[in-house]
């Protein structure tokens, strides 16, 4: 332990150290203009929305969308941006995710970070390493998010050349992104006794058997690739440091509290994303498209101007962006209303080639409008032909079907009919009983008489008959039971 951690004072950043930008960034006094033009952007006193590494991984997915690269970079908060314009999205993560989240990762850093170092060694340790071996854990607080940034890269050289483990806990690391800083915080980083950088990403979802949801693993990778690229930044400029590229996720095992881990390799979702963030368009040269006095602070503008200014910077909508901002059910509203196929999805926007309307689409179909040898419009009128042809089988099978049924009714008809009238036919041999039974039950009202009919063929009430006689005048009737 240093003599900074033993008295409780935040270690000292060398000068050096405190101009450090994040690489690729813009010198001082740009960033210095670029800060205050984006300031002026998101309203003077309100403070920038921190880009973490979810919403960078969102945005290296889209990288066509200048909306969202433009509100990310000067730090809207797009939730309130999204209540202000009517379009609220239910987008983020519940309170008790987020208790139970902070929970488990108290626990698994608890006393010193001893279990999160035994997976560590477990799963990604060198060989030949003491099981008992504990770990340094600096301190990395300092003023600012400038000097946090600056404190972890010196914490990660001082790791780096001293050897042994170190565990360094939320350090702060900065990544320029589309000409302005980012500043990302990952759970944990671990530095081996070999110089080896190894981002931790701590998560609450259970792993079940060994095994964990794919699609919330595929976004852990995501963040994890972020913070991969960051580091690496770092790690160019120290000496004997190398970043792994596979990172260590650690969650609840099963469906108890306890800690397990898996290893995920990164190294597709890092260079997908390092691709991702170099189309970005630099987020200055964005700016200074819009008409000026173009803010979006919801406290100083009402919804009518606010539209406006969120309607003057390009937006590339997709059904993907549903689930990862806050914009998607006010920029897929606007898509609908102009009929644009970004609506339809990516994979249909890149097969319609030229078409950016459904109405162009639907034109072309149908053959008033469109290049025949383009093949596109090739394509969607052979398939409007084939399903012309399919309306029509269907309609033809469903009035044969309509026929038929129309036919078989007639014929039951007609037989339920001929049956009536053979039992009304005179001659006819019917049986004795059921005529007994239709003469005894229908003789007396047929004659207006009362129950009993003309020759009393019901029995009185009080008349004594043998067992098995037939009541008098009730001849033919059915014998009694």
């Amino acid at each position: 332990m240093s003599d900074s951690q033993s008295s409780g004072r935040a270690p000292a950043v060398p000068p050096q150290a405190r101009d450090e930008a994040p690489h690729g960034a813009a010198p001082a006094p740009k960033r210095a203009a670029l800060r205050q033009r984006l300031a002026e952007l998101r309203g003077p006193e309100v403070p920038a929305r921190p880009l973490d590494a979810r919403a960078l991984a969102a945005l290296a997915a889209n990288p066509g969308c200048r909306r969202r690269a433009l509100l990310d970079g000067a730090g809207v908060d797009k939730g309130a941006l999204a209540q202000a314009l009517g379009s609220p999205a239910p987008f983020g993560q519940s309170q008790f995710a987020f208790a139970r989240g902070n929970a488990f990762e108290a626990r698994v850093k608890a006393d010193g970070g001893q279990e999160l170092l035994r997976l560590v060694k477990e799963h990604l340790g060198t060989a030949g390493a003491a099981a008992d071996e504990s770990a340094r854990v600096p301190d990395l607080s300092a003023a600012g998010p400038e000097g946090r940034v600056a404190r972890t890269a010196l914490a990660l050289r001082e790791a780096t050349r001293d050897g042994g483990w170190t565990l360094l806990d939320h350090p702060l690391l900065a990544l320029d992104v589309a000409g302005s800083p980012a500043y990302l915080e990952p759970d944990a980083v671990v530095v081996g006794p070999q110089g080896r950088w190894t981002v931790v990403e701590i998560k609450s979802f259970p792993m079940l058997d060994g095994s964990a949801d794919a699609s919330k693993v595929g976004g852990a990778a995501r963040q994890s690739a972020v913070y991969v690229l960051a580091l690496e930044r770092i790690a160019e400029c120290t000496d004997g440091a190398s970043v792994g590229d596979r990172v260590l996720l650690v969650c609840p095992k099963d469906f108890s509290n306890l800690p397990t881990a898996s290893v995920v390799d990164v190294r597709k979702q890092r260079a997908v994303t390092s691709r991702q963030l170099a189309r970005l368009a630099r987020v200055e040269d964005i700016a200074a498209a819009l008409p000026e006095g173009t803010t979006f602070d919801v406290s100083a503008r009402d919804g009518e101007h606010l539209t406006a200014a969120v309607e003057s910077v390009p937006a590339a909508y997709a059904p993907d962006c549903l689930a990862a901002c806050e914009l998607a059910f006010h920029c897929r509203a606007r898509a609908r209303t102009l009929g644009a196929v970004e609506s339809l999805g990516r994979s249909v926007r890149g097969e319609l080639g030229g078409l950016t309307t459904v109405g162009e689409v639907l034109a072309a179909a149908h053959g008033e409008a469109g290049d025949a040898s383009d093949p596109a419009v090739a394509a969607l009128r052979r398939a409007a032909v084939l399903r012309t042809e399919a309306l029509q089988d269907m309609a033809g099978a469903l009035r044969a079907e309509a026929r038929a049924g129309t036919a078989a009714g007639a014929r039951a008809a007609a037989g339920a009919a001929e049956a009536g009238g053979a039992r009304e036919a005179p001659g006819e041999d019917v049986p004795r009983e059921a005529a007994g039974v239709e003469q005894a039950s229908g003789m007396g009202d047929r004659a207006g008489e009362g129950p009993g009919g003309r020759h009393g063929a019901r029995e009185a009430p009080g008349v004594e008959q043998e067992p098995g006689e037939a009541p008098p005048g009730a001849k033919g009737a059915a014998p009694c039971r």
